[in-house]
């Protein structure tokens, strides 16, 4: 079952290659700029999110996909990556995976010269890490 968390990425990786979510059965498009704002989701991203949540937004789904955001939040679907690009992907926990990737629109993708889409970094914790491993190295 994918969970809220892995939902919520899976959005907010596609939003950052600029793909839209359909709310309102496709007659309204979000897409949150900027997406990620320093170790945390951005407040317009976490808006969009909101919208999406909410039932008077009626069904509500990533552009050139079928499946709902709702049906996503169910134990019926996961979330893995993208076999062509590694993109995550929703699929069927118990049968066939969807159709193609929401990467099968964009032309340069996958592109291996361009950032790759990520997740909120703290990069306090990330320092902290390096300062850990560097004093280590230096203790042996």
């Amino acid at each position: 079952m994918a969970s809220e968390h892995q939902v919520r990425k899976y959005i907010a990786y596609w939003f950052q290659l600029g793909k839209k979510v359909l709310i309102r059965n496709g007659s309204e498009a979000l897409l949150p700029k900027p997406v990620i704002t320093g170790d945390r989701y951005s407040s317009e991203f976490e808006e969009c999110w909101q919208k999406m949540s909410s039932p008077e937004s009626g069904d509500c789904y990533l552009e050139g996909t079928n499946e709902t955001i709702a049906q996503l939040l169910t134990p019926a679907w996961d979330i893995s990556p993208c076999a062509r690009c590694a993109m995550p992907v929703p699929f069927r926990d118990a049968g066939m995976p969807p159709e193609f990737c929401p990467c099968n629109d964009l032309i340069n993708w996958p592109d291996t010269e361009m950032p790759q889409p990520r997740s909120p970094v703290s990069t306090k914790l990330q320092l902290s890490g390096i300062c850990d491993r560097l004093q280590k190295c230096s203790d042996e």
